[in-house]
């Protein structure tokens, strides 16, 4: 046996050994590295979806706020109106127990084919007695390509949603429902005193 032939051996058998001992410190370096990367990824899809529920709550009270600012806007406009017109009410006099129906709206609501209105009654600055009665809406539209003419309340509606009775004013507001593809074209509101069959104030709201 040759010198070389001896020392060969055990080198081939070292050098074997280091690489089995290389690949599994790098294979540990990566399972090591995969269980790492495993952790990071669930750190971040918790950050994500931690994220993506502030960034929900975050819409969610932007439009609330937004809703409130809308409504506040809104209920401030109606204040002064309010105040412009008692202002002028209080000024003017008029005729004695005269009754007006005042800032008449109807708009369409959430649902389809309902309509919410407001109304202000009020009677005159020289007052005789306190006013009772019941509102009466006649209601033109147009389904499937011909009018018709309804009203509110219907015949067998005993609710209070329609009764009046104060002594200076009183505001109104409430919801009518008509079928869901009918087109409300004027809506006209008629204040009927209790044992008066004939109206004692009108008002009639043309709608665009």
């Amino acid at each position: 046996m040759s010198p070389g032939t001896g020392v060969g051996f055990p080198c081939r058998h070292l050098r074997v050994w280091w690489s089995v001992a290389e690949a599994q410190r790098e294979k540990s370096h990566l399972q090591d590295l995969n269980a790492k990367l495993q952790d990071e990824n669930q750190a971040l899809r918790r950050e994500i979806a931690s994220n993506e529920r502030q960034a929900q709550i975050d819409l969610a009270t932007h439009g609330n706020l937004s809703g409130q600012i809308h409504n506040l806007i809104e209920e401030n406009a109606l204040l002064k109106e309010d105040l412009a017109f008692f202002q002028t009410l209080m000024a003017s006099g008029g005729e004695a127990g005269g009754i007006s129906v005042n800032r008449f709206r109807v708009l369409p609501d959430a649902l389809p084919g309902e309509y919410r209105y407001r109304l202000l009654i009020a009677q005159s600055k020289q007052r005789v007695k306190d006013f009772r009665g019941r509102l009466q809406f006649i209601v033109d539209l147009e389904q499937g390509g011909k009018s018709e003419v309804v009203s509110f309340p219907k015949e067998d509606d005993t609710g209070q949603a329609y009764n009046l009775a104060f002594k200076f004013y009183q505001r109104v507001e409430g919801t009518f429902l008509v079928p869901p593809d009918a087109v409300v074209k004027k809506v006209q509101v008629r204040v009927l005193e209790t044992g008066n069959p004939t109206p004692v104030s009108t008002q009639t709201l043309t709608l665009p």
